[in-house]
């Protein structure tokens, strides 16, 4: 019998990328993995044959047909920012590029399952945005202000009386409680609107959805932002979590939404019941979620793109 071959597309060592290549090898599937940092042995060429894509993908001695692949993972790194794109000459650097382009055109038009195509990760880039979306599919967000207007800032502060703040963007920011010390940056946020929310009690859940599944995480935190706890000294503890079926159906219905056959939801369950929902994370760093929990999150994805 012929094994299914799934492509992954990334920094080979990098968490995510190195747990679903072991989960897919005890499945019995091929894995073939285009090194991001090792472009300059890479070639990928394609073109419309009968109106489908058709090509191969050569890495270093060997050629596999785009045909065969039956899954992707993808989770590039920004290529400008490769060590490697930075320290090659400019022929080099120009093939890397175009190398990049080529795969994120492909990848947008392949019949395989691609987790996640490209254009699936934008929304993102705009949290404002994405909020729009999550309320269409059943969940809350907290109470948000994004403005560059001290009054206004002022009237929501006295009615919330903690809140946080952080960034619009799809930018990794550390999400901080508003101080008595930040006082004295107001003044700035005359120049960029800054997005504010009350700072709800309760806990935390990233909830990662693979298709119609989904995998829960409790997080129990002393930090505002249980990614940078240990920053401050403080402590997170991460723990399986059973979420009601009426929210794990609202996460799968918004990942779907967003086109994403893998993402990481995360939400904050409050003390009197209630469930807000902070953004989608359409490229989860997972493995941080499995390592300290052991939820098959990468076993579970490997199937997924095995048998999708």
């Amino acid at each position: 019998m012929e094994k299914s071959m799934i492509l992954l597309c990334g920094i080979p060592s990098e968490g995510p990328i190195a747990k679903v290549n072991e989960a897919l090898l005890k499945l019995g599937a091929q894995t073939v993995i285009f090194s991001q940092r090792q472009f300059a042995d890479a070639e990928l060429e394609w073109s419309f044959v009968n109106r489908k894509p058709s090509g191969y993908l050569h890495l270093f001695n060997c050629s596999y047909s785009l045909e065969d692949f039956r899954g992707i993972y993808t989770r590039f790194m920004s290529e400008t920012e490769l060590p490697e794109m930075k320290s090659a000459s400019e022929a080099m650097r120009k093939h890397g590029l175009n190398l990049h382009d080529s795969f994120y055109q492909w990848l947008e038009v392949t019949d395989a399952c691609v987790v996640n195509r490209h254009s699936t990760m934008f929304s993102n880039s705009s949290k404002p945005y994405q909020m729009q979306i999550i309320r269409r599919y059943g969940l809350k967000i907290p109470p948000t202000l994004i403005t560059n207007d001290l009054e206004k800032l002022k009237e929501f502060k006295q009615q919330h009386k903690r809140i946080i703040y952080k960034s619009i963007s799809g930018v990794r920011s550390i999400v901080k409680e508003f101080q008595a010390e930040d006082e004295e940056r107001l003044s700035l946020i005359h120049y960029c609107p800054v997005q504010f929310q009350a700072l709800l009690d309760g806990f935390d859940v990233r909830v990662h959805v693979i298709g119609q599944r989904t995998i829960a995480t409790k997080i129990l935190t002393t930090g505002t932002d249980y990614r940078y706890a240990h920053q401050d000294g403080g402590d997170t503890d991460l723990e399986a979590y059973e979420i009601p079926d009426s929210v794990a159906d609202a996460c799968i219905r918004l990942s779907a939404a967003l086109g994403l056959h893998f993402s990481g939801i995360d939400l904050r369950f409050t003390p009197d019941g209630q469930v807000y929902c902070f953004e989608v994370n359409p490229m989860p760093g997972y493995s941080y979620y499995e390592n300290n929990t052991g939820q098959p999150i990468s076993q579970t994805l490997a199937e997924y793109l095995m048998n999708a």
